[in-house]
């Protein structure tokens, strides 16, 4: 685990997280105000974004993110699949094929920082590369390969959580380290105990 570098692990050499867009503020000419009276919910943040180039305000509510174009004001569709081929091709920095694309109603255990449904688009390099993106705003979420599965296993095995592979405090953990710990402490004393007896022996073979 520790020879891997946790930036391959993470595949920050399969796929760019984040796209370098310059924001041009004359790029989002609609006015926010008319926005803000379309939106029933309480409005936590307001950021400006990109969407394959296009400009895209991002209200975050308690009920989720929604996007308005940045000139036509329009909600911005669920993502389609041909729309989330081209944003993981975007992100995507190696050279294998898009193969295999599917809406999965739920995010599998390895994307599941992700809520609800994500798109799931795969390549076919050596690391079988799978981006995950999100059908609500198009941000690419996770980046997953062959190698953080390895990684992963190894880490389950390692935190001794084979659910969730998160809990580093779960109870199995915690009575196999304090077990340990009972053993190790044990087998010190018990060591002592046998050098004292060593000495004790000794002592006697020089003083019949």
């Amino acid at each position: 685990m520790s020879v891997i570098p946790l930036e391959k692990v993470h595949g920050d050499h399969l796929a760019s997280k984040k796209l370098h867009h310059v924001i041009d503020n004359q790029q989002y000419l609609y006015s926010l105000d008319t926005l803000r009276l379309k939106i029933a919910d309480p409005i936590n943040r307001i950021s400006y974004t990109t969407v394959l180039g296009e400009p895209y305000y991002a209200f975050q509510t308690a009920s989720g993110e929604r996007l308005f174009h940045g000139f036509s004001g329009e909600l911005m569709a669920t993502i389609n699949a041909d729309v989330a081929a081209l944003i993981a091709k975007q992100h995507y920095l190696g050279d294998g094929k898009l193969v295999e694309q599917k809406l999965l109603d739920k995010a599998p255990m390895e994307a599941s920082r992700n809520k609800g449904k994500v798109w799931q688009l795969i390549f076919d390099d050596t690391w079988n590369t799978t981006l995950y993106v999100s059908p609500t705003n198009g941000k690419l979420t996770t980046i997953r390969s062959d190698l953080w599965r390895i990684f992963d296993f190894f880490w389950m095995l390692h935190i001794m959580d084979y659910d969730e592979r998160e809990d580093f405090n779960n109870p199995l953990l915690i009575t196999f380290s304090i077990s340990a710990l009972v053993f190790t402490l044990t087998g010190i004393i018990l060591l002592f105990k046998s050098f004292n007896i060593i000495g004790i022996s000794r002592r006697k073979t020089k003083n019949p």
